[in-house]
């Protein structure tokens, strides 16, 4: 789901990351609210006004978002779900889980949570608005009431009946709950999620065409969305559910690649990178013992000049959690880490030991043969 992210801060134990595609959405939303909403409302204030009320507004649904989304995650985590922290990404936020949850019960208590915590900072908006509306300055009141309403109109959006929303989610806790099976009220819920985006695209071209193009264009954008998030969280089940229990072993290459410490970087380059064509190497020395692992972006620190001189042993790196897994680990806790840390390989490390490697192009060959074949 996610592309290049940034990560922001941790917040009791979860970490807050902000995807690229945010701030994208993040600056249209200055605008629209600086050249639309807000002189629309509160007429004869300056440009620098308007646009000082827009970039207010969307920190405002920033925080908002964040604390939306920190409701989720601790309603999850006390539901027995890890959570991998809360990203903040296009149209949204979504709180990151390793796996689905464990029934319809925790599900039903995660989703609800989201929508109630937006009504409540939505009333908390609502009633500084309306107890400060007489002493506080327009635009800090205009900023305060926009919040107020923004809040509101995402529960009862998120509250929409179309996975992978708040509503979808709760109709999908329902269907699993009636029918104990979890892939079919999945499909159900994303097929319904598909429509609902669907129905937005045509909502948008049609207000598009009536001449309301800043309007169409987010109704487009998000219809777009919702029906692309809608069936990839169906095929991202479907890919957990057949990975699911398969050992490491069964995709490991046990003899994969490996550069000596002792390798120039001008060597690594040209017997290495260029003729396997990897990104990142795992350094071993005396048989398998890993030392550390050696990358291209490694690589383009050091001044060509110096390749011939410097050994892999100077620029070489300690692995970490981030691009290691355990032998005993099953297939679905490799591609969550790869999914996580936006990696194709993972090492196989057992007691400083290299197993093996690990790729996503060997998973997905496997998953697409036993989709087609089961």
């Amino acid at each position: 789901m996610f592309g290049k992210r940034l990560r922001l801060f941790n917040l009791l134990g979860f970490e807050v990351s902000i995807d690229f595609s945010w701030i994208i959405i993040a600056l249209l939303i200055a605008w629209s609210l600086s050249t639309g909403l807000f002189p629309f409302r509160y007429e004869g204030l300056s440009n620098r006004t308007y646009w000082f009320m827009g970039i207010g507004g969307a920190i405002g649904l920033f925080l908002s978002i964040i604390v939306h989304e920190f409701a989720h995650s601790v309603v999850a985590r006390k539901n027995g779900m890890p959570m991998k922290g809360i990203t903040l990404f296009i149209f949204g936020g979504v709180a990151e889980m390793d796996e689905e949850p464990p029934n319809a019960k925790a599900e039903f208590s995660m989703a609800i949570i989201g929508p109630i915590s937006s009504v409540v900072i939505g009333g908390i908006f609502y009633f500084i608005y309306r107890i400060g509306d007489p002493s506080l300055p327009q635009a800090a009141s205009g900023v305060i009431g926009y919040l107020a309403m923004i809040n509101v109109i995402l529960a009862i959006f998120n509250m929409l009946p179309a996975f992978p929303l708040d509503g979808g989610r709760v109709l999908r806790s329902i269907l699993w709950g009636i029918k104990k099976d979890l892939n079919w009220a999945t499909k159900v819920a994303s097929n319904i999620g598909a429509g609902f985006g669907i129905l937005l695209i045509g909502l948008g071209i049609f207000n598009v065409l009536s001449g309301n193009f800043v309007g169409g264009m987010w109704w487009f954008l998000i219809g777009l969305f919702l029906h692309s998030a809608a069936k990839m969280s169906y095929q991202r089940l479907v890919t957990r559910r057949a990975l699911q229990g398969e050992p490491i072993s069964r995709f490991m290459n046990k003899n994969p690649v490996t550069v000596p410490p002792g390798t120039t970087v001008d060597d690594l380059v040209n017997d290495y990178v260029y003729k396997y064509h990897y990104k990142m190497f795992p350094v071993v020395q005396n048989g398998n013992q890993l030392s550390g692992c050696v990358s291209t972006s490694q690589i383009k620190e050091i001044p060509r000049e110096e390749w011939p001189q410097k050994k892999v042993a100077d620029i070489a790196r300690a692995c970490s959690q981030e691009n290691t897994i355990g032998p005993k680990e099953d297939a679905t806790e490799a591609l969550a880490i790869m999914n996580r840390n936006n990696l194709s390989r993972l090492m196989v490390v057992d007691k400083n030991r290299l197993m093996g490697i690990i790729t996503l192009k060997d998973m997905l060959q496997f998953l697409s043969l036993k989709i087609e074949l089961e």
